[in-house]
């Protein structure tokens, strides 16, 4: 289960790691764990934020409308 996980996050994160580096440049392996991590982390802070910016979101909404 951890393989496809780690599977699908590299094929993800290929894609972008494939506009800024060539695919058979010695350091693409590395650069595409990078970015993956990098795509991870942005989407656990997105995760961990959500709840908070649409409570904050309507609230403010809320106090505009009066």
């Amino acid at each position: 289960m951890m393989g496809w996980f780690v599977r699908l996050s590299l094929a993800l994160a290929s894609f972008v790691t494939a506009a800024f580096v060539a695919k058979d440049a010695p350091n693409f392996g590395v650069v595409n764990v990078f970015v993956a991590i990098i795509l991870l982390v942005m989407g656990l802070a997105v995760l961990a934020l959500w709840s908070p910016v649409a409570q904050w979101a309507k609230g403010a909404w809320r106090n505009l409308k009066s």
